[in-house]
C-alpha cells in the first residue's frame, strides 16, 4: 500500500509527474472509476484469478487517485478514508465487535439499517427512508435500493404470488397502451418502466441479483448469436442474407448444440 501511494505521489509531482495524471480532477476520473468497477465484475464473473487481481488493483488505484487529489486540496488523505471505513464497519457490526448475543440474519439486517438511519439523522441529512441513495445510480440498482428501503418499513409483499400478479398487471397495461387508438409514446415508456421495476422486485423476492441475471443473459445471447455467425461463415454466408425465419432456425440449432455440449 505504501508503494502504491508513493507511485501516485510521483505521478502527481508538479515538476516530474505524468502530464495526463496532472490534469485529472475529481470529476474527470468518474468515467474511469465506473469502467474499472465493471471490469472487476467481468473478471469475477469469468473466474480468472490473474484478471481479478489485476482489475482489483486498478479499482484500488482509483481510490488512491481520488485521495491524492483531496489531500492536495487540504481535505483528507487515504489514511483518513481507510480509518473512517474501519470505524463505520465496527459501528455497524456490534454483533461482531461488541459483546452482544448472536443474532439471526434478519435481526442483523434490521440492526444494520437502523444504525445507518441513526447515522443519517446524526449527520442532519434528509430523514426520508430513501436518503443517501445516489440519484445517478444505474436504473436496476436504483430500483433494488428503493424497494429494499421500502421493504424495511413494511411496504412489501410477503409471498411470491402478488409479485407475479403485479408483473402480469403491468404487462397488460403495456398492451393496452400499445393497442390504444392513438399511440402515446410517453405512456408506453411509463408502462414499460413499471414492468421493469416489477421484474426487479421479482428478482429481489427470488433472491436473484437482477444485474447479474441480465448480464448472464446478455452473455448467453451474444455467445449464441456468435455461434450463428460462425455457422454461416463456414457456409460463406452472413446473417444479413437470411430471413427472420431462417435466423430463428439457426438460433434453435445453436441453442440445441450448446445444451448438448453441457452433458
Amino acid at each position: 500500500m505504501t508503494a502504491l501511494l508513493e507511485v501516485m505521489q510521483r505521478l502527481r509531482d508538479p515538476e516530474t509527474g505524468c502530464p495526463w495524471d496532472l490534469k485529472q480532477t475529481l470529476t474527470s476520473l468518474i468515467p474511469y472509476t465506473i469502467e474499472e468497477a465493471y471490469e472487476v465484475a467481468a473478471a469475477l464473473t469469468e473466474g480468472d484469478d490473474h484478471a481479478i487481481k489485476d482489475e482489483l488493483g486498478d479499482l484500488l488505484f482509483q481510490v488512491v487517485f481520488y485521495t491524492q487529489l483531496t489531500q492536495e486540496q487540504g481535505k483528507f488523505g487515504f489514511d483518513e478514508v481507510a480509518q473512517q471505513t474501519a470505524d463505520k464497519l465496527i459501528r455497524r457490526h456490534p454483533h461482531v465487535f461488541a459483546e452482544t448475543a448472536a443474532q439471526t440474519d434478519a435481526e442483523i439486517k434490521a440492526q444494520w439499517e437502523q444504525i445507518k438511519q441513526q447515522e443519517r439523522a446524526a449527520q442532519g441529512v434528509d430523514d426520508s427512508i430513501f436518503a443517501g441513495i445516489p440519484s445517478n445510480l444505474p436504473s436496476i440498482l436504483m430500483a433494488q435500493k428503493l424497494q429494499k428501503r421500502a421493504a424495511n418499513v413494511g411496504f412489501d409483499w410477503h409471498t411470491m404470488a402478488p409479485v407475479m400478479a403485479k408483473i402480469k398487471e403491468e404487462i397488460a397495461e403495456v398492451e393496452a397502451e400499445l393497442n390504444a387508438p392513438e399511440l402515446d409514446q410517453n405512456a408506453v415508456e411509463d408502462e414499460i418502466g413499471d414492468v421493469l421495476f416489477a421484474v426487479v422486485n421479482l428478482a429481489r423476492h427470488a433472491q436473484v441479483n437482477p444485474e447479474h441475471a441480465l448480464r448472464r443473459t446478455n452473455l448467453k445471447f451474444k455467445q449464441r448469436f456468435q455461434g450463428i455467425e460462425r455457422r454461416l461463415a463456414e457456409q460463406g454466408r452472413t446473417a444479413e442474407e437470411l430471413s427472420l425465419e431462417e435466423l430463428e432456425d439457426e438460433w434453435q440449432q445453436v441453442k440445441r448444440q450448446r445444451q448438448s455440449d453441457q452433458f
